[in-house]
């Protein structure tokens, strides 16, 4: 996690804000890069997409208490994009696959969701951002006033 304080949109709050670190976006980056790369296109896309799914809904589990969603749709841009490169090789041909092509082959109707065999690819995003975690009066704060008549009666 990257741990910053930070004024608040539009107002002259200052908030401690929590969002995943580079170091961890950049790492689950290449995970799926490994995942699209040219040497999986012997496998079929329900699979790929399962795996992919997989590894970012893990992901995103770990970094949803924070500032994270935008970083979620960052991230899942890089694998759709990735996914939609693995298939335009994987299924290149005389002419190619183009984009209309593409969508109507692979994802779907209406959509630019990839989907194969009932496996559709859902992402980080899909995953509930729950900023910071309610532990309410389980935790005693140990900077309470103590009680006026606790002391007196002692």
């Amino acid at each position: 996690f990257t741990i910053r304080r930070r004024r608040k949109r539009g107002t002259q709050k200052h908030y401690v804000y929590t969002v995943p670190s580079r170091k961890a976006i950049q790492a689950v980056k290449d995970k799926v890069a490994e995942k699209t790369y040219r040497a999986t296109l012997n496998q079929d896309l329900a699979a790929l997409l399962q795996s992919v799914n997989k590894t970012l809904a893990g992901w995103a589990n770990y970094f949803r208490h924070g500032v994270s969603k935008r970083v979620f749709s960052t991230v899942d841009f890089h694998a759709w994009h990735r996914i939609m490169r693995w298939l335009r090789r994987k299924h290149q041909g005389r002419n190619g696959l183009g984009m209309p092509e593409l969508r109507r082959r692979f994802c779907l109707p209406g959509t630019w969701i990839f989907a194969a065999s009932r496996v559709r690819f859902t992402g980080a995003s899909a995953v509930p951002v729950r900023r910071y975690r309610y532990r309410g009066a389980k935790i005693p704060t140990p900077w309470a006033p103590q009680p006026e008549h606790a002391a007196a009666s002692g």
